[in-house]
C-alpha cells in the first residue's frame, strides 16, 4: 500500500523551495486499495528514493458525516468543478505577498538586532502551518529523522507520544509501554511546560527535540497535571527505545489477549505471529480474543489496515477524503480471518487515537467485534509528510478518514458499545481530554455530541477482566455494574 500523495507535486510551487526529494515507503499490506493513488499515514524514511507518505499520528487518529463517493465514482462534471476550484485556490495572492515583503523588509531594516535571512524565512514557513490545526507542523532535519526513527520503533529518548500545544508546551497523548516515561509515572493528559528548566517558546516549531539524547543521560520534565495544585518535576533517564508494539498472553484456556501499543512498520507482522502463538497454545483455535488498544496513540495507518484485514473476511476497512479528488481512497479487506470467526472484544480508552480508532471502527462497523472501554480521543485526520530539498519536512493535514459506515470520528471519538469507568480514587489525576479540546482542531460534523465516559484513561488489569467477562457472556459488564450500585433508600 505504498501510495504516492498528489500534494508532493504541488509543494515546490506552494513553497517556492525547489524540487522535493522522495522517500522510501513501508511494505504494502495485502488489503485492497481503491483508487491506487491516495494518502496513507506513514512518516518519512531515511532513504530518499520513493514518494512522500502520510502519517497517522496522527496516527496518526486517528469529524462525522456521510462520506462522499470515491473519486472514480464521481461524475466528470463534479470532478472538473473540484479541479477548477483547486486551480483558483492555487493562484498566488499578490497583495498578501506584497504585505509579507513589507513586513520582512521592516524586520530586516529596523529590528533592534540583525536577523539572518535564513532564520526569518524559516520562521515564516513555520508560521504558514502554525494556525492550521494541532497536527500540521514543520520538522527540522533532525526532528524529521527522529520522527522516522520513532515510527520504526527504535530511537534514543524517553518513550512518549506528544502533541505540541499552541503555546509551545507538550501534551502527553500516552507514554509507551515499558519505557522510561512510563516507569517514571508520566501519564496520558500530562502537560510538559519545561525541559531541564527551560520553558517553551510559542514559535519554536517541534519542541520535543530536547527529549532525545544519548542513552543514560537524564532530562528533567516540568509537569502540570490536573488534580495537582502545582507543577512538579520528574527526572527521566533516556535510553534506546526498542518498542515491542505487540504483546500477548492467555487469559484463560481458550481465551487470548493481544496488546497493540502503537502501529509501527513491523506491527502487523508481529500481530500475526503473536496470534498464531495464542492459537497454538489453545490447541489450534481460540474461543475468543481481547484486543487491547488502550492508550495506543496511532502510527502507521498501513499497519492498522493490515491487522483489520487479518480479522475480516470482507468489507470496507477505512476511506479517506481530502480537497483533491485523487486523495480519496477506500481500503477493503481480502478473504481470510486469522481468528476463524472467534468472538472479539476491542478495549479502548481516551488515549486510543488515530490508527487505533481506524482499527476499532473497522471491526465494529463490520460486525466483527464489539468495543469496550471509554470514548476514544477523536483524531480523524490524515497527515502527509512532505520532504523539502534541505532535509526538513512538512507534516500537513491533507484528508479526513471515515469508518466503513461512512462516519468520521473527528473531534467526537468512538463511543464504546460497553462503557467502563475508571475507579473513583483514580479520577483526581485523570484529565478529561480529547481532540475536541485541542485549540485549532478541525471541526467535526457531530462535534459536541454527548458520549458516555468521554476522555477517561483506563489503566490496570481491571478493564481486561471486564472485557473477558463480556467476551464470554455479553451483558455481564452491565450486570456487574448494576450489582455494585447501592440499593435505593426505602421511603419512610
Amino acid at each position: 500500500m505504498s501510495l504516492r500523495h498528489p500534494l508532493r507535486s504541488l509543494l515546490p510551487l506552494a513553497l517556492a523551495l525547489g524540487a522535493v526529494p522522495a522517500l522510501a515507503q513501508p511494505p504494502a499490506p495485502p488489503a485492497q486499495a481503491t483508487p491506487p493513488a491516495a494518502p496513507v499515514q506513514a512518516p518519512p524514511a531515511a532513504s530518499q528514493s520513493a514518494p512522500a507518505a502520510d502519517d497517522a499520528d496522527d496516527a496518526d487518529a486517528q469529524d462525522d458525516g456521510q462520506a462522499a463517493p470515491p473519486a472514480q465514482a464521481q461524475a466528470p462534471g463534479k470532478r472538473s468543478a473540484k479541479a477548477g476550484k483547486d486551480d483558483s485556490d492555487s493562484k498566488v495572492p499578490i497583495d498578501e505577498i506584497r504585505r509579507y515583503v513589507a513586513v520582512y523588509n521592516a524586520v530586516k531594516q529596523a529590528y533592534v538586532e540583525p536577523v539572518d535571512d535564513a532564520k526569518l524565512m524559516h520562521s515564516a514557513i513555520r508560521g504558514l502551518l502554525f494556525d492550521l490545526d494541532p497536527h500540521s507542523v514543520y520538522f527540522d532535519k533532525a526532528d524529521a529523522e527522529n520522527f522516522d526513527e520513532q515510527s520504526r520503533g527504535n530511537y534514543d529518548g524517553i518513550g512518549v507520544e506528544l502533541l505540541r500545544q499552541p503555546d509551545g508546551t507538550l501534551r502527553v497523548i500516552s507514554p509507551i509501554d515499558d519505557t522510561p516515561a512510563a516507569r517514571a509515572g508520566i501519564k496520558a493528559g500530562d502537560l510538559i511546560t519545561a525541559i531541564d528548566g527551560k520553558p517553551f517558546k510559542v514559535d519554536e516549531g517541534d519542541s520535543s527535540g530536547p527529549l532525545r539524547g544519548a542513552p543514560g543521560s537524564k532530562v528533567v520534565l516540568t509537569i502540570v497535571r490536573e488534580g495537582r495544585d502545582k507543577p512538579f518535576d520528574v527526572t527521566v533517564a533516556r535510553e534506546t527505545i526498542r518498542v515491542a508494539s505487540v504483546k500477548s498472553r492467555m487469559l484463560e484456556p481458550g481465551y487470548g489477549y493481544l496488546r497493540v501499543s502503537a502501529f509501527q512498520a513491523d506491527t502487523a507482522a508481529d500481530f500475526e505471529t503473536q496470534l498464531r502463538k495464542l492459537k497454538e497454545q489453545s490447541g489450534g483455535k481460540l474461543r475468543g480474543l481481547v484486543l487491547d488498544l488502550r492508550s495506543n496513540p496511532g502510527g502507521l495507518l498501513t499497519s492498522a489496515v493490515q491487522i483489520a484485514d487479518d480479522l475480516l473476511e470482507r468489507g470496507k476497512i477505512v476511506s479517506t477524503r481530502g480537497r483533491i479528488a485523487i486523495s480519496d481512497a477506500e481500503f477493503s479487506a481480502t478473504p481470510g480471518d486469522l481468528l476463524d470467526g472467534a468472538p472479539l472484544m476491542v478495549l479502548v480508552d481516551a488515549g486510543s487515537a488515530s490508527a487505533s480508532e481506524v482499527l476499532a471502527g473497522a471491526l465494529r462497523d463490520n460486525g466483527r467485534g464489539r468495543v469496550i472501554g471509554s470514548r476514544t480521543f477523536g483524531k480523524g485526520s490524515v497527515q502527509t509528510v512532505l520532504p523539502l530539498d534541505n532535509g526538513d519536512s512538512v507534516k500537513l493535514t491533507t484528508a479526513r478518514y471515515y469508518t466503513p459506515s461512512g462516519k468520521s470520528i473527528q473531534a467526537l471519538g468512538i463511543v464504546p458499545d460497553v462503557t467502563l469507568r475508571a475507579p473513583k480514587d483514580d479520577k483526581s489525576d485523570r484529565p478529561s481530554y480529547t481532540e475536541a479540546a485541542l485549540p485549532g482542531h478541525l471541526h467535526g460534523d457531530e462535534e459536541g455530541q454527548p458520549g458516555s465516559n468521554a476522555g477517561e484513561v483506563l489503566d490496570g488489569d481491571g478493564p481486561i477482566a471486564s472485557a473477558l467477562a463480556e467476551l464470554k457472556t455479553p451483558g455481564a459488564t452491565k450486570a456487574a455494574q448494576s450489582a455494585k450500585k447501592p440499593a435505593p433508600a426505602a421511603k419512610r
